[in-house]
């Protein structure tokens, strides 16, 4: 291609998208609050903006130059900050894209996101099976990419990445040529962006359940109907580690969704494994999962509330070598944190009663309001509420393609300790 052909590219391709950074629409910051902005973090809220008519007559979603609040006499100052999404109706207000603000969003700018995301997650994994975008630290806030095979779950966490639609399909088409991709647009941050709630297919079709393979194990995802897309990637590494423990143990996994802890140990030559969930459908499919490993026979999952389960076990003077308790989020807020705090040391208490003298207990948090050392603390204080001491053996995030923005604390929101326990 020469020089001319991909200019005449490049110039249809931009009259065609549906920002132009000539008359892309811009936004002031208030005096002084372009200091965190321009330290790398990439959210800025709508107390740091100057909410004038014009800001507030923006869609949500839209695409603006950010500029910093003018100083009389240094036109230096009110040079711009980036191109962000932004959302009058949110209290995080914009999230920045890129830095360079003459840079086009579309499908070409998305095209390149991808491709860098796809990059690393081929380094890392030489399976399909991925997340292949992980929001603002693969740099496109608010989306996140589950890969399985040749068949995606999308979600757009923000009225920004919605908006861009129809060229990130058209973008992951071109990269991947997926057979499937579905929308998982039923996050509880969509509410905070004003957005609808839905689950649909965007391209191909699904008829049930998507294998998926974890190190040679077996496992199906329901992208439809199951948790967030169907599939916790983030707990990869843990997984492997807590099968590495497990050959000859007898294993409790609570919150057991779909198996994923349960059947890595089952396969790694656990003696007995007994899964534990709310949900009739997820663990309809892990029993499943264990047929298509040859491990069924010893696996054993059913339906129950953890803490009750745990709690009865306890009582009725069961024993594991290992016991894992993985919940979902207990706080979904800041508000709810003091709460979920409580929740992990009554659960600690409550797995480490289950849990055989000598034998190993893993517990994790999601909750990115919840800090790793308040975590820590509350763990610690259920040990001891149950009178057992222990050792820390290992303290885990989320796997790599969970990447972790470094001026973004809150995308290290998994947490996970391992604890021998005499």
């Amino acid at each position: 291609m020469n020089g001319e052909t991909a200019a005449v590219e490049f110039e249809a391709e931009t009259a065609a998208l549906p920002d132009d950074p000539a008359s892309r629409p811009q936004i002031v910051l208030q005096p002084g609050a372009h200091r965190r902005a321009e330290g790398g973090h990439p959210w800025i809220y709508s107390n740091e903006v100057r909410m004038d008519a014009a800001a507030k007559g923006l869609p949500p979603g839209a695409l603006v130059t950010v500029r910093r609040a003018p100083v009389a006499g240094a036109e230096e100052a009110a040079r711009p900050l980036g191109v962000a999404m932004f959302n009058p109706h949110s209290l995080l207000a914009a999230r920045l894209l890129d830095r360079d603000w003459t840079r086009p969003i579309g499908r070409r700018f998305l095209s390149r996101r991808l491709e860098r995301a796809l990059r690393l997650r081929e380094r890392l994994y030489g399976a399909p099976y991925y997340r292949l975008v992980h929001a603002e630290a693969d740099g496109l806030p608010g989306l996140v990419v589950d890969r399985f095979g040749d068949v995606l779950a999308v979600q757009a966490n923000t009225a920004g990445i919605d908006r861009l639609e129809e060229p990130l399909v058209a973008a992951l088409t071109a990269l991947l040529s997926p057979s499937a991709i579905v929308l998982r647009n039923d996050s509880a941050a969509r509410k905070l962006e004003g957005l609808p709630l839905e689950t649909r297919v965007a391209l191909g079709k699904i008829d049930g359940p998507v294998p998926l393979d974890e190190d040679g194990v077996g496992f199906l995802a329901d992208l439809l109907a199951g948790q967030k897309t169907g599939w916790f990637y983030d707990q990869r590494d843990n997984r492997r580690f807590i099968a590495g423990l497990a050959a000859g143990a007898r294993v409790l996994d609570l919150y057991c969704y779909t198996g994923g802890f349960a059947l890595r140990a089952a396969c790694a030559g656990a003696a007995a494994v007994l899964g534990i969930d709310s949900s009739a459908p997820a663990l309809a499919l892990a029993e499943a999962a264990a047929a298509r490993n040859g491990v069924a026979a010893s696996c054993a999952f059913r339906r129950g509330d953890a803490f009750a389960e745990a709690g009865s076990l306890a009582a009725a003077g069961e024993r594991f070598d290992i016991v894992i308790a993985d919940p979902p989020a207990f706080a979904r807020s800041k508000r709810d944190a003091p709460a979920a705090l409580r929740g992990y040391r009554k659960l600690a208490r409550l797995a480490a009663g289950a849990t055989a003298a000598g034998g190993f207990l893993c517990l994790a948090s999601c909750s990115h309001n919840v800090a790793a050392g308040e975590f820590a603390e509350a763990v610690r204080r259920g040990l001891a509420d149950a009178g057992r001491s222990a050792r820390i053996i290992r303290s885990a995030g989320a796997a790599p393609d969970h990447p972790i923005h470094p001026d973004l604390p809150e995308s290290a929101y998994l947490k996970s300790l391992t604890l021998a326990l005499d």
